[in-house]
């Protein structure tokens, strides 16, 4: 454990982003394919069932999304520990972490269970597309437990430089999937069809079988270990540094699910086939930014670990590396879309209008690129220096009020065609993207002596 987490403090800065990112962004590809297998099986079911797996996955963020905030917490946390040495408090946060993470996801599931009708309605759905919708949303939710025990477990691994782990069941998901849907929903033998429910079936089930081999691999650490059972019970101490470094960044994803549900709304202003076209259009993106995702996720780990260990020359080379590589991604992400955005859509639905939807937006989107990457390296800094506060800010800008005001007056007062939207979109993460860069500099200015 210690030579692993000793190399991110010494080694090469381009190389330990290699290391760490190339792993990372495979697994999110396959992530994200594994999403769009569910998309186009969906889609051989019905465009109501795209549409309904689209108001699902808006929901389901508003769970994921803390977890995901609370895991880069401890990997932010045990980071910083593991640079200053200290490998005893790192171990104490390993334990309180993969208690706390799925405790929390089990009460977020059970308000979302209550609550995914009306906010179902509240976007539209009625009738058919609301059984639907809420068919595929209850397994997802049930089992989002298992989703938030492998963000504890991930945090874990992360901190000492492993990215390959997650890498391997997110590979392992993706041709589990492949099997699995078909199977559950079509049927075989003693399974009977399930339609879009054994979509949602199959993704717990793979959860499941996910979360004990990652299990295995955070127990070969030594990190975690039985030989001290106090090391799990609730510590309100450690709990409130979970929170205190964790909520504004748990919060940041509550407002991107909620950025997404008010983006749902408007779209939904278009009616159904524009909310299937927003729904493929942004799983085909997401694709693209898979490698901007994987440049965070090393950010994370190198920034905590440099910054715990006083090595704040290299916590600047790791933002300046980053952000190159990061442009050149995007470039070669936007010349990819811009060519064959309009194929890779129409493989998920033959219908025109929704093609059109989903063309409409990508060709915008795209060009967002650059600002996301400046976005994604620079709130990964913030955590990784154990100062995320202003992330929640950006969040509630860019996702909620920004959003609300150009939304609103874009599709309901000036009444103007599905695309201006998503140009509205584009000057308001451009602004966001600016000020972070800029509220970034200054604070590592202020904190390490260092500017960008």
């Amino acid at each position: 454990m210690r030579r692993n987490t000793e190399k991110l403090t010494t080694e090469n800065i381009p190389s330990l982003i290699k290391q760490l990112a190339i792993p990372a962004s495979t697994g999110m590809f396959f992530n994200t394919m594994y999403n769009v297998v569910d998309t186009f099986y969906a889609g051989l079911i019905s465009t109501q069932a795209i549409a309904a797996l689209s108001l699902s996955f808006m929901i389901f963020f508003l769970i994921v999304g803390f977890g995901y905030g609370l895991s880069s917490a401890i990997t932010a946390l045990l980071g910083n520990a593991f640079g200053k040495k200290r490998y005893k408090l790192a171990s104490i946060y390993a334990h309180k972490g993969i208690i706390f993470i799925p405790l929390v996801g089990m009460f977020l599931s059970a308000i979302g269970y209550f609550l995914a009708p009306s906010l179902f309605t509240l976007l539209g759905a009625e009738g058919e597309y609301l059984d639907t919708a809420i068919t595929y949303i209850n397994p997802i939710l049930f089992g989002a437990v298992f989703f938030m025990f492998n963000f504890s477990l991930n945090s874990v691994l992360l901190a000492q430089g492993d990215t390959k782990t997650y890498r391997n069941t997110l590979i392992f998901g993706f041709f589990a999937n492949l099997v699995l849907n078909p199977i559950f929903i079509y049927g075989f033998l003693f399974i009977p069809a399930m339609g879009i429910k054994g979509i949602a079936i199959a993704t717990v089930l793979i959860q499941v079988l996910n979360m004990f081999y990652m299990l295995y691999k955070v127990l070969q650490t030594k990190l975690i270990h039985f030989e001290k059972p106090e090391y799990f019970m609730p510590n309100l101490r450690v709990y409130k540094e979970f929170l205190s470094q964790g909520l504004p960044a748990s919060l940041n994803m509550l407002t991107m699910a909620f950025g997404s549900l008010i983006l749902t709304y408007y779209v939904s202003h278009y009616g159904m086939h524009a909310v299937a076209g927003y729904g493929i259009g942004f799983r085909v993106e997401q694709i693209m930014l898979l490698p901007a995702l994987g440049l965070s996720t090393a950010v994370l780990t190198l920034v905590s670990n440099n910054y715990g260990a006083k090595k704040y020359d290299r916590v600047i080379e790791v933002l300046k590396t980053a952000i190159k590589y990061g442009f050149v991604i995007s470039t070669v992400g936007i010349i990819t879309l811009t060519i064959f955005g309009k194929f890779i859509i129409s493989q998920f639905d033959s219908n025109e209008i929704v093609v059109q939807y989903g063309l409409d937006y990508l060709l915008v989107e795209v060009w967002i690129f650059y600002a996301y990457i400046i976005l994604f390296i620079c709130v990964s800094t913030l955590q990784g220096i154990k100062k995320p506060k202003m992330i929640l800010f950006i969040g509630l800008y860019r996702q909620i009020f920004a959003k609300l005001i150009i939304a609103f007056l874009i599709v309901k007062y000036f009444e103007l065609d599905y695309i201006y939207l998503w140009f509205g979109i584009m000057f308001m993460i451009y602004s966001a993207a600016i000020f972070a860069y800029i509220y970034t500099n200054r604070l590592l200015k202020q904190n390490c002596n260092l500017t960008i």
